[in-house]
Formats: structure tokens, C-alpha cells, sequence
């Protein structure tokens, strides 16, 4: 029942190194694209990673274009603040692709363009903010799919 956490340009650090130790706590495979937002052997990346990193089911995409001819029959989710329905509604399956945006802008138009019927959003109950922490998110996504699937 692994999952797959997909990160688009991830740009900190720590959120990446954070969620490559929630992907190998639940057995999930982790997807970055490049370009990254700091060097992948950052001290930052590896110390939220803590020593996990090594034991790491990851895969490096040059850019979106490859990720999506690798992946094309793959059942997938997107997730953004602007999608209209909620991540309770996600139908999991086993080796789903769940794609999150970078953490300064989210998923690009084109993206949600294309992919609107499979967009969805964590609800928010406050105007004071425009979204999540992306580690954060990752981690309610990844935790309800499992929930899910058991």
C-alpha cells in the first residue's frame, strides 16, 4: 500500500528533509524535481533528515515534462489551496501519486488547468492565511491515505 509523495521544485530544506523521514515512515516513495532550492547534500536537509536520507525510496525528475511521461498511467492527486473539493473526498488507492506544489507559489496555472478534476485542498477556517506548511500538508495527506488503505 506505499504512496507516492511527489514535490514540485521543492525550495527548504528542512520541509524536504522532513517529509523524505514521513515518506520512510510509511513506506512511501518520494519524487523531486529540479530544479531544488538548495543543494540536495545541504546540512539542512540532511539534519531534518536526521541519518534516514541513505534508506530513502527517492526519485530525481530533471523537470515536470519527464515526471509525467515516467509516471502517465499512474492514478494521481494534486493538491492546492485552490482546489474546490476536500482531501476527504481523495479515493486512495495503492501507489497513488500525491503532487504538492513549491512552497512560495504552490502548483503552477498550467498545472491546476490540466489537472482541475483531480485537484484538492486541506479546509482552512481562518482568512489569515493562504495555506499550510508544506511538511505539514504532506503529512495529512500521507496519513489519511494510509488510514485509508488499512
Amino acid at each position: 500500500m506505499p504512496l507516492n509523495i511527489v514535490l514540485i521544485e521543492p525550495e527548504i530544506p528542512n520541509n524536504t528533509g522532513n517529509i523524505g523521514r514521513l515518506a520512510l515512515a510509511t513506506g512511501s516513495k518520494l519524487h523531486l524535481f529540479k530544479p531544488f532550492g538548495f543543494e540536495i547534500d545541504d546540512k539542512r536537509l540532511k539534519r531534518a533528515g536526521l541519518d534516514y536520507w541513505q534508506h530513502l525510496d527517492v526519485i530525481y525528475y530533471d523537470n515536470i515534462a519527464d515526471f509525467f511521461q515516467k509516471n502517465k498511467n499512474a492514478k494521481m492527486v494534486f493538491l492546492s489551496s485552490h482546489g474546490k473539493k476536500s482531501y476527504w473526498d481523495i479515493d486512495y488507492c495503492d501507489d497513488m501519486f500525491l503532487v504538492f506544489g513549491k512552497e512560495s507559489v504552490g502548483l503552477s496555472k498550467d498545472i491546476i488547468e490540466k489537472h482541475n478534476d483531480q485537484l484538492f485542498k486541506i479546509p482552512m477556517y481562518s482568512n489569515h492565511i493562504r495555506s499550510l506548511n508544506l511538511a505539514n500538508a504532506v503529512s495529512i495527506i500521507v496519513y489519511e491515505g494510509l488510514r485509508q488503505l488499512s
